[in-house]
């Protein structure tokens, strides 16, 4: 089927292809049969209209090349479905409770810090009571999609997936775990101060059972090194117990998970136009990405005028294989455009048609996922039957 015959979902754009088919030797010619298959199922959007002007990119299908042999479906292809940016309705998008701090006089309306007993009388026996309910952006956008124009590409010569975290050395020594211990013994028994509580042990000196004399004066010597550096000095305590004892206190060294990494996806495409519809396609495709890739004013007159920007669009990609979702490539979540360029002279030279329109241009882009990806997301039915995200 012409690749400019095509539709966003994927269940529709299977129907489309039976009905196509269908029609084969009812003696139509290709135009013909093309409106014939969209009638069929009921849609016929392939024929709309791209208008430019000041709603440009609503309801548009851009599709390049925009023909192909009549025994092909769709082959293997990228799609790319540009939404609105939608920001929580909150204003924050943290979505987190937080009840046992404040009370109320009923009378008066005062507003005050909550007393423990206060807290009691409230019903927080256990503290303050945080309650979330987080909503990531990709969640909150999937939800509500505004959906502004499709575009359909050969799909890329070179693709690929990377995912990474990151994990980083930790080192924590007896001392220090010493002082955590205390640290959390004096806030569960409600010591005031947590700090005098630490340098009173320092003070006192710490006796460990079991080890040699050797071994407790290399703590006194760390224990030391400490109290030095409380009065400014930069003494390491690992310097004095090696200096006294030729010993060093074990680091305890271990590798952490310390967080997550966003997936950035880089594309590059090549375009020949070869006669002046394609080019019209072409230009819009350009277009509309740098326009969706750029921060809204929301006032303009010749120049940003407002006091705050709006985000720039978010797009959605698809592997497609025949229409559908594609059984073994991965999936994307939503994704910001965050470069793009253009060079207009691909060939090699400067070289253009009668209308200026050049007659190679590769367009590289580079996509980032507004939200890491999670254990849970390969459990969801979005993951697909491939590979998953």
């Amino acid at each position: 089927m012409a690749r400019g015959t095509w539709l966003p979902d994927p269940e529709a754009q299977n129907q489309l292809n039976v009905a196509y088919n269908n029609l084969e030797g009812l003696g139509l010619d290709e135009n013909a049969r093309q409106t014939a298959a969209h009638k069929l199922v009921g849609q016929s959007k392939f024929t709309k209209r791209t208008e430019r002007g000041k709603n440009s990119g609503k309801d548009k299908y851009l599709s390049y090349p925009i023909s192909r042999s009549a025994d092909e479906k769709t082959g293997d292809t990228l799609r790319i479905k540009c939404v609105e940016y939608i920001p929580p309705q909150d204003g924050s998008g943290f979505g987190v409770t937080v009840s046992g701090v404040f009370k109320e006089n009923t009378s008066t309306g005062e507003v005050s810090i909550a007393s423990k007993e206060d807290k009691a009388n409230l019903g927080y026996t256990d503290g303050i009571s945080v309650k979330t309910d987080f909503t990531d952006a990709n969640s909150r956008i999937s939800q509500n999609t505004k959906t502004k124009y499709y575009i359909e590409l050969p799909i890329p010569q070179e693709i690929n997936d990377s995912n990474s975290v990151t994990w980083g050395e930790d080192r924590m020594n007896a001392i220090e775990i010493a002082t955590l211990s205390v640290a959390q013994k004096a806030m569960q028994d409600g010591v005031g101060d947590i700090a005098g509580a630490a340098v009173q042990m320092f003070n006192e000196g710490v006796s460990v059972p079991g080890l040699t004399p050797q071994s407790q004066s290399a703590l006194r010597a760390a224990i030391s090194g400490k109290a030095i550096n409380a009065l400014g000095s930069q003494v390491s305590p690992q310097s004095v117990v090696a200096r006294s004892t030729g010993q060093i206190l074990n680091n305890n060294l271990e590798l952490l998970f310390s967080g997550v990494n966003l997936r950035s996806f880089p594309f590059s495409f090549t375009f020949s136009p070869r006669n002046p519809k394609e080019s019209d396609v072409v230009k819009g495709i350009i277009r509309s990405l740098k326009m969706s890739m750029a921060a809204k004013a929301g006032e303009f007159n010749g120049s940003a005028q407002g006091i705050f920007l709006k985000s720039p669009d978010l797009f959605q990609l698809d592997y497609l294989k025949d229409g559908k979702n594609h059984p073994f490539l991965n999936r994307f979540k939503l994704c910001a455009l965050t470069g793009m360029s253009v060079n207009y002279t691909n060939a090699g030279t400067y070289a253009s048609y009668n209308d200026g329109t050049p007659v190679n241009i590769r367009m590289n882009v580079t996509f980032k996922e507004i939200n890491p990806i999670y254990h849970e997301d390969y459990l969801q039915a979005t993951s697909g039957a491939g590979v998953g995200f």
